[in-house]
């Protein structure tokens, strides 16, 4: 029961004190604090805070001021007001959140830095450039790593090419290129680099203002950069790559 009580929002002590003034009835806090197994201060604390709740009420019995506990239905009541209360809360998130947003965005001439960990952070990175603005995404990668290392990689591309995003990569793979890697039903051109001239280092994929930059070696990792300048020189640099490999691969 005590469980219970702590699940509905009760602390360990309230419910302990609740619990024992159940089963004493009306009752002075010292019988109360022995019967809850806690010491006579705390006890005093838990039944105000139970007062506020409206589970305990008091009546006077000569000299000597009796603690009840208030029928369980009441926990009903506790409930409702919480509901509320969080419908309250949600209710002013929604107003203040525009302005919130307009305060986080008011930052984009600073650059911001996020730091993703593991399979799973990068496939959050991965979540994001499916919300890219301007439906446009480079990439620059060392393609073997990212189909061993990251799973449902063709989910990955179904929905990007469901949501209309367009594709240019640049990539390395030690089988060679890739048959039909230029596929426009895919939303995809890419162009190929020999490894040799391709060193197996980072992975860096261009979207709206951000340069997610990965690593898959070691320690898996995503670095995104959030900043209008850095994400235009980085596409700056890929668009002369782009441009010098012609369509060699082809």
């Amino acid at each position: 029961m005590l469980t219970q009580l702590k699940h509905i929002g009760l602390s360990e002590n309230e419910a302990k004190v609740y619990l024992a003034m159940l089963e004493l009835g009306p009752s002075p806090v010292l019988e109360i604090a022995a019967k809850a197994g806690i010491n006579r201060p705390t006890a005093y604390a838990q039944i105000e805070s139970l007062k506020k709740m409206g589970l305990v009420s008091m009546q006077t019995k000569g000299k000597k001021q009796l603690y009840i506990a208030e029928d369980p239905d009441q926990l009903e009541f506790l409930i409702e007001r919480e509901k509320k209360g969080l419908e309250q809360k949600q209710d002013e998130l929604k107003n203040a959140l525009p302005e919130l947003k307009e305060l986080f965005d008011a930052t984009e001439d600073k650059p911001l830095v996020r730091f993703f960990e593991g399979i799973a952070g990068i496939q959050k990175v991965q979540k994001d450039f499916l919300k890219t603005k301007n439906k446009k995404i480079s990439g620059i990668f060392f393609r073997d790593d990212v189909y061993n290392k990251i799973p449902n990689q063709h989910e990955y591309y179904r929905d990007r090419v469901k949501r209309g995003i367009r594709a240019k990569l640049i990539y390395s793979s030690q089988n060679g290129p890739v048959p039909k890697e230029n596929d426009k039903g895919l939303l995809v051109e890419s162009r190929y680099v020999p490894t040799e001239k391709f060193p197996k280092g980072a992975d860096i994929t261009i979207y709206d203002d951000k340069v997610a930059i990965t690593t898959l070696r070691n320690k898996v990792s995503c670095t995104v950069i959030e900043n209008k300048e850095i994400a235009d020189t980085f596409q700056g640099i890929f668009n002369l790559l782009w441009e010098s490999l012609g369509d060699k691969q082809k």
